[in-house]
């Protein structure tokens, strides 16, 4: 009987813990991401289950995701079926650059017991959620302020700028590889979806600190962006009144996803699933003759995906991959590739102005990173303070919505470069 208790108590993840005490730092982050998610509502709608994935994949014993099934960035489909660890495999996975600590979690003749988050986590790992995100980002998205004034354009590109600037900062480090570096400059376009869809192509072993990075920023905009856009901008320019825009006609703006997806498919192919994806999207809502499609993408698929999407994600920040010198350059980098994408676009507005004899409000530049609507949200909210007969948020918009076909292109350039 004695025999029995101790046998049941080795058993529990109590005694695991003792062999890996690290899980209870990972446990204390988890906590402070819910905390982050439900009481300071930070992007709670995919911070919330990233943390509840990473509390459920540190549990020891719990064995629902297993790091060897996607490790050296590939799916090892034959494990899925059931083979045996074979010392060839380890080795290959040594050879290749695989950390130890995953090598060591599994032992030769062994086979793994698929669990929930690894069949969550085929998602991430195809490229089929952020896809599906981008139908509904799509379809919730109005790109009548980008028609009514394609100078917009310019500053969301414009924006795109921290994502380079990071990549080369990271890349002259020499602690990151070039897709890696790639991966974290992502961060720089403050766009979630498109962080996942190029990290789990080009380093998936950073995952999940690239995406609470992504997350943790987005829902920072209106903390992070203000100090930047004051600092860049005299007062005389934020209060720079600008002119209503032009309406946009229905049949332009059922043209405009025809036009952007095979022009960007043609530009960068790479690209071509996440801008597909947001524009048929789009055109869902348009083209005013698929109502129930529209619907559905902006509310069933689209919350239905971003559980599975947070929950795998979040499983991916085990203790072995997160702590570590790696996860607090991401963390660091990430802020610099904000900051960058923030300051690239309040610049170029000051730069078109000086040309222009319609000024342009270089608030709106801010924008044009895509966190959509909030980074058009704080243009308008950091302009009406200097002037209250400014209605900065539709000009804003353009910038904004140019900065998530802006972002998607980057991410397709750095893919065709290292994927």
């Amino acid at each position: 009987m004695l025999e029995t208790i101790q046998n049941f108590l080795q058993q529990t993840g109590f005694s695991m813990i003792a062999n890996d005490p690290k899980v209870l730092i990972m446990l204390l982050i988890s906590f402070v991401l819910a905390y982050l998610a439900i009481v300071k509502k930070f992007e709670p709608l995919l911070l919330l289950p990233i943390a509840f994935g990473m509390l459920l994949t540190n549990l020891p014993g719990a064995d629902m995701f297993h790091e060897i099934l996607f490790a050296g960035g590939h799916i090892h489909w034959d494990l899925f079926g059931g083979a045996e660890i074979t010392a060839e495999f380890l080795a290959e996975l040594k050879a290749s650059g695989v950390s130890e600590a995953v090598i060591n979690s599994v032992a030769v003749g062994q086979s793994v017991s698929v669990g929930l988050i690894d069949i969550l986590y085929l998602g991430v790992k195809l490229g089929i959620y952020p896809c599906l995100i981008f139908f509904g980002v799509g379809a919730m998205t109005d790109f009548g302020p980008l028609i009514a004034n394609p100078k917009s354009l310019l500053l969301g590109a414009a924006a795109q700028v921290g994502i380079f600037l990071t990549f080369v900062g990271c890349k002259l480090s020499g602690l990151f590889t070039g897709a890696e570096a790639a991966s974290i400059g992502i961060i720089g376009g403050a766009d979630g979806p498109t962080a996942i869809f190029v990290t789990s192509r080009l380093a998936p072993q950073l995952l999940g600190p690239i995406a609470v990075a992504a997350y943790s920023y987005m829902a920072l905009v209106p903390v992070i962006q203000p100090p930047i856009m004051k600092l860049l901008t005299t007062k005389k320019e934020r209060q720079i009144e600008m002119v209503a825009l032009r309406t946009v006609s229905k049949r332009e703006k059922i043209i405009f996803p025809f036009i952007v997806t095979v022009f960007v498919a043609l530009l960068v192919p790479s690209a071509a699933p996440l801008v597909g994806c947001l524009m048929l999207g789009n055109l869902f809502h348009e083209s005013g003759v698929t109502e129930r499609l529209s619907k559905t993408v902006q509310n069933e698929l689209m919350n239905i995906v971003t559980i599975f999407l947070g929950v795998s994600v979040g499983a991916t920040a085990t203790a072995n991959t997160f702590l570590n010198v790696q996860t607090l350059a991401i963390m660091a980098m990430g802020i610099v590739a904000f900051g960058c994408g923030t300051a690239g676009g309040v610049l170029l507005a000051k730069f078109m102005n000086l040309f222009l004899k319609k000024k342009i409000n270089p608030l709106i530049g801010s924008a044009g990173v895509s966190a959509v609507p909030m980074a058009a949200r704080v243009s308008q909210m950091v302009g009406q303070k200097e002037n209250p007969k400014n209605f900065l948020l539709m000009h804003a918009m353009g910038p904004n919505v140019a900065g998530v076909i802006g972002s998607a292109i980057a991410a397709g350039v750095l893919m065709s470069l290292f994927g």
